[in-house]
């Protein structure tokens, strides 16, 4: 009986004892390791978990901090404008040690929105060129795992990828061609953290504490707080079985006639843990990230808030007002694509709809401090929602972070609607950045600009260049008031700066059509 109890206390003993050993392992989030980039010239946080009052030591090439872990586990340190270089090794010593290998310092950017962001480099125009191009080893992006989640968590899956001919075709597209041009100009790494989810809204991507503020945004989070109450997993289910057979008779009928078959029904699940929920994508995919230490973010979304266009401008300047506070080092730089041509061709000279007026609200959104946008409403595809190419996008948004992040002199937009002066029967519509030069692309006339009087009757219109201005006007309207150009998800327009970079749509009225 002695022997037999002596026994189970030694391994109470040995059962504790690997439990305070467990507990007390420093931990890192996914975010750190092997072959990361940190960011060169500001101060650069490096944090983790271990058990409480646990000294942690963390040596980052040839300096070393240090830190306490607090009462609930979590310890931080910093270092301060690490300069450009590595490969270093970063050691985290606690009861264990950890060890990141081919460490560098550089550009790190943070790379997020739906589903263009997400299209990866092996769908795009000439992979196999780009794929032979891709031995860039200086130039690595993590990924981070599409988990959502209904409360902000503290890690998240995903880890680095260096860039060879055999990992880019897994990239963001959008993210690398953009990291590309900046490691091409600045000749140095760059990290990129891809953190993107096809088809999700602008609201996923926001902390809940941030949307709730907004009185605008009340009916939106009243109905998703009413999707959940009235969730029934059984109804839901036999709701989706029915879709699905009711579609696979449409593939066969679509096949049998040589038509393109529909999409597979959507399967709602549990609203709850929705990617489309307010804030889960912010509380799983973004919560984790912060405050790895980031020189700026580039966002390509808006394609899913094309039903609800005209609360769009608030919702990102919330969203990036939220993840400012996330990121205070930086002061967060913040690029974004406009949507891309779309849909069916214009055929009447105004074609209000959710997607022209979502382009309208990011244009606006330049308002915001130290924002940007790329302008591609001369490469999208009428009958894919997914242009194939990437390289132009990357290289429009690499622009702007050129020139405004990082002071260099160059043209970095196309035109951009500035003033209307009416001089009798036209309207002179004048433009910022025009660089070299206004021009319409093709060199035959300006295409894309619609005129109207009071009746608000929109006409096609003449229009000339003059200087840094356009004078607009047509002879059926001889007292005109309005203007509008590339008015359409699809417009015919050709209005560029002699850098070749396009002019966004706009319009001098506010109508609600």
């Amino acid at each position: 009986m002695r022997r037999t109890l002596a026994l189970m206390a030694v391994a109470i003993l040995a059962v504790a004892s690997w439990t305070v050993t467990a507990q007390a392992e420093v931990k890192l989030p996914s975010v750190f390791g092997d072959h990361m980039v940190l960011q060169r010239d500001m101060v650069v946080p490096v944090w983790g978990w271990a058990d409480a009052g646990e000294k942690v030591t963390v040596t980052l090439g040839e300096k070393t901090k240090t830190a306490k872990a607090g009462a609930d586990g979590k310890w931080k340190v910093e270092f301060d404008n690490l300069k450009v270089g590595g490969p270093l090794t970063m050691t985290v010593e606690g009861t264990n040690t950890i060890k990141l290998n081919d460490v560098l310092v550089g550009e790190v950017w943070l790379c997020s929105g739906q589903s263009n962001m997400a299209m990866t480099v092996n769908r795009c125009n000439d992979f196999d060129k780009e794929k032979a191009a891709a031995d860039l080893p200086n130039i690595r992006m993590f990924t981070v795992a599409r988990i959502p989640s209904e409360t902000p968590k503290d890690d998240c899956q995903g880890d680095w990828k260096v860039c060879t001919p055999d990992t880019v075709g897994g990239f963001s597209a959008v993210g690398y061609f953009f990291g590309r041009y900046l490691y091409e100009q600045l000749g140095v790494p760059v990290g990129l953290i891809n953190s993107s989810w096809g088809g999700t809204p602008v609201q996923a991507w926001t902390s809940l504490p941030d949307q709730k503020q907004l009185p605008e945004l009340k009916s939106l989070l009243d109905n998703w707080g009413n999707r959940i109450a009235t969730y029934d997993p059984e109804k839901a289910k036999a709701w989706y079985e029915a879709a699905v057979a009711k579609w696979k008779d449409a593939v066969a009928k679509a096949k049998a006639e040589g038509k393109k078959p529909p999409r597979r029904p959507h399967n709602p699940g549990d609203p709850k843990v929705s990617p489309h929920r307010p804030a889960n994508l912010y509380n799983g995919m973004i919560n984790p990230l912060k405050p790895y230490a980031l020189q700026g973010a580039i966002w390509y979304q808006g394609e899913s808030n094309a039903g609800a266009p005209m609360i769009y401008g608030l919702q990102l300047s919330t969203m990036i007002e939220n993840w400012r506070r996330d990121w205070p080092q930086s002061d967060l730089p913040f690029l974004w694509v406009q949507l891309a041509n779309f849909h069916a061709p214009q055929t009447q000279p105004s074609q209000t709809s959710g997607w022209v007026l979502v382009q309208e609200q990011m244009l606006k959104s330049l308002a915001v401090d130290k924002t940007g946008m790329a302008v591609i409403n001369d490469i999208g595809e009428a009958n894919d929602i997914h242009p194939r190419n990437k390289q132009d996008v990357g290289k429009r948004l690499a622009l702007w972070a050129l020139a405004n992040t990082y002071g260099k002199d160059l043209v970095y937009s196309g035109p951009l609607y500035k003033s209307m002066t009416r001089q009798g029967d036209k309207i002179r519509v004048c433009f910022d950045h025009t660089g070299g030069g206004l021009v319409a692309k093709g060199n035959g006339p300006l295409e894309g600009f619609a005129i109207a009087g009071a009746d608000k009757k929109f006409v096609w219109a003449d229009a000339k260049i003059d200087g840094s201005c356009v004078v607009v006007s047509s002879p059926e309207v001889k007292d005109p008031v309005a203007v509008r150009y590339a008015w359409a998800d699809n417009p015919k327009c050709n209005l560029y700066n002699q850098e070749g970079l396009p002019a966004s749509c706009f319009r001098t009225d506010d109508w609600e059509k």
